[in-house]
């Protein structure tokens, strides 16, 4: 039987499994990594995570894929109803989890339904189940709290949310007197809007969002859609990938097309790849300091000093 600890009336949770990275960074963050007994082939950050035992696995091989072949793979299997991502039906039971951290944002980034499911099934010992689906900067902040009193760090918790919610409102609050039209996008081939907290990210970044909504997924995007939107400022953040692949990326689907070099920000050469990886993809605690990656390329005068991490962005020249 598990051991059984409360905590102001919460079940506190000695044994976790998360099905999603984010949650894993959180964990670290928190000083609970301890307790950590299953994580995804995601779960890469902070580099420790590296050694716990993995108990979801995804069947894309995104490191050797290109966009349109990841694309077009994930389709395959969604149209086919078949599963992204495989379960380690061993590790999750040598895990014997009292909590497991999920997710239902979204089914093509992290495990999803279903894994859930399966794990449930597996395990004589039902876990806890607490899914970890924020959408915007508050509720990201909002699942700091929350987590933290499931894995008994609660006091920690509010002290990393008031930190991340200061950092926030600095950026937010500065007197932007010009706010740049500003696109932000998800997938390069084909092209996908970025949804959920990203367009909000622009707009406390100073900038004015271009075609997205905050809160919304992201969908498929079409090229007219973009030159009539006729941004100041393009930002591109394909799920998954960092600075360097993105940058790869671009070269290759991007930097020759006619029609892409007619668009007036790549003309001005205000076209910027990212790590959307580390800052931008996941609803982790990370999204804050992809806040000041945004203000740095919005606004690059105002916030000349304002340091972020070597290789979190790049300008891509015409």
């Amino acid at each position: 039987m598990f051991k059984e600890q409360k905590r102001n009336g919460i079940m506190v949770a000695e044994r976790i499994v998360s099905f999603l990275p984010s949650a894993t960074e959180l964990i670290y963050e928190l000083g609970a990594q301890d307790k950590l007994f299953g994580v995804t082939h995601e779960c890469l950050y902070p580099e420790d995570a590296k050694t716990k035992p993995r108990v979801i696995d995804t069947i894309i091989d995104g490191a050797t894929m290109s966009s349109p072949e990841i694309d077009k793979k994930t389709y395959e299997l969604m149209r086919d109803g078949q599963d992204i991502f495989v379960l380690d039906k061993s590790n999750l039971i040598n895990a014997k989890p009292d909590l497991i951290l999920s997710q239902t944002t979204c089914e093509v980034c992290a495990a999803h339904t279903n894994q859930v499911e399966q794990a449930m099934q597996i395990l004589e010992q039902k876990p806890q189940l607490h899914s970890v689906d924020p959408h915007t900067l508050e509720q990201i902040l909002d699942s700091i709290s929350v987590v933290a009193k499931l894995v008994g760090k609660e006091n920690e918790g509010e002290q990393l949310r008031d930190s991340l919610k200061n950092r926030i409102d600095h950026i937010k609050n500065q007197n932007y007197t010009t706010k740049p039209k500003v696109l932000g996008i998800e997938w390069i081939k084909p092209f996908f809007t970025s949804g959920h907290w990203v367009p909000q990210m622009v707009e406390f970044a100073g900038g004015a969002n271009q075609i997205s909504k905050i809160g919304e997924h992201s969908r498929r995007l079409e090229f007219n859609e973009i030159k009539e939107s006729d941004p100041d400022v393009i930002v591109v953040m394909p799920c998954g990938f960092d600075t360097q692949r993105t940058v790869s990326e671009y070269n290759e689907f991007l930097k020759n097309d006619l029609e892409w070099n007619s668009l007036r920000a790549v003309t001005d050469n205000r076209v910027y790849c990212v790590d959307a990886n580390a800052y931008f993809s996941k609803p982790s605690i990370r999204t804050v300091t992809g806040l000041d990656i945004l203000a740095k390329i919005i606004h690059p005068e105002m916030f000349e000093q304002l340091i972020v991490p070597e290789n979190s962005f790049a300008n891509v020249k015409a």
